[in-house]
């Protein structure tokens, strides 16, 4: 029976999916994914404490940092109770509502953690290409606005996409292909015209993704012109180790992003088990990998981690 009004589409329920075809070894596939969850918290939990006790890390730099930490999380977070809900056989329903909500926070914090790439870039180029504004450039209270800014963007150009979602009839499947909700999956199953939603989505990626992307490129011509210009070859090095760390970043967010909405989009076709992957690196890598590369190529991040590993050691050699 089609559902047409918005009472009835916002108490459905929807089914998600597991691993296909592993069913019988979702006990089994739930450990590796609880390890990269417990690594990622913890290595975001770990440069947000190390950044807000140490003055020393008081700077843009590690206040962009520290938005990146909460960005991945704000990420990767939302997602953990339906996948183990349905990894640990506890129950594959989630009603329309909670969907919707699920993909506001996924879908929101990944565009904002664009958006703190780019503020990141803009970091990099102030302190290479301006030293000596550096700090008169970006205060504390410009940061400030520019985080709250990169939020706001992102929640309020994603409302109207999901709103339109409780106008949808979904009179077929109620399946969805992910362990948790996307926006690409669920218009899928909508029995309705969904052009609006198709052209207003590629409209925010190219936004937001695109603008973003361009004003990372932008701001690392500059900085290569600047530090083309630096005489010695050890200064050159050094200004450009600064911005391995987030070039890293940047690669490790677009470069999944990117694939999912390829294989959203161009692969319908292709096997459910690609969808599934592409999904989950997406979600789970970047707050993985983000803290372990800022903490093997910044120093003072790597102190304050081993600092909280080893906080005798690493007290006893400072004194």
């Amino acid at each position: 029976m089609a559902i047409s009004n918005y009472s009835s589409t916002s108490s459905s329920t929807f089914y998600l999916t597991g691993i296909p075809g592993y069913e019988e070894f979702h006990h089994w596939i739930s450990i590796p994914f609880c390890l990269l969850y417990l690594v990622g918290i913890t290595g975001n939990c770990s440069i947000l404490h190390i950044v807000r006790t140490d003055p020393r890390l008081h700077e843009p730099m590690y206040y962009f940092l520290a938005m990146l930490s909460l960005t991945d999380m704000g990420m990767s977070l939302p997602p953990i109770v339906s996948l183990f809900r349905v990894l640990w056989s506890i129950s594959r329903e989630i009603q329309f509502n909670v969907c919707v909500v699920q993909m506001f926070l996924i879908h929101t914090f990944s565009f904002t953690e664009s958006s703190v790439l780019l503020a990141m870039a803009l970091d990099r180029y102030v302190a290479i290409c301006h030293p000596l504004r550096y700090a008169t450039i970006l205060t504390p209270k410009l940061i400030a606005k520019i985080g709250v800014a990169a939020l706001l963007r992102s929640s309020i150009l994603i409302i109207p996409l999901l709103a339109r979602l409780a106008f949808f009839p979904f009179c077929g499947s109620h399946v969805l292909s992910h362990s948790y909700c996307l926006h690409q999956d669920m218009i899928r199953l909508a029995c309705a015209d969904t052009r609006f939603n198709v052209i207003y989505g590629l409209v925010v990626i190219t936004m937001l993704w695109g603008m973003d992307s361009l004003g990372i490129l932008v701001s690392y011509v500059f900085i290569l012109y600047s530090v083309l210009r630096i005489a010695s070859r050890e200064g050159r090095l050094k200004a450009l180790n600064t911005c391995a760390s987030h070039i890293c970043a940047v690669l490790i967010l677009y470069v999944p992003m990117i694939g999912l909405s390829i294989v959203h989009r161009f692969a319908k076709n292709s096997s459910p088990l690609i969808h599934i992957f592409m999904a989950h690196i997406y979600l789970m890598i970047p707050p993985v990998l983000n803290p372990i590369i800022y903490s093997v190529k910044t120093k003072p991040i790597r102190q304050g981690i081993l600092h909280l590993i080893f906080p005798h050691k690493v007290s006893s050699s400072v004194m």
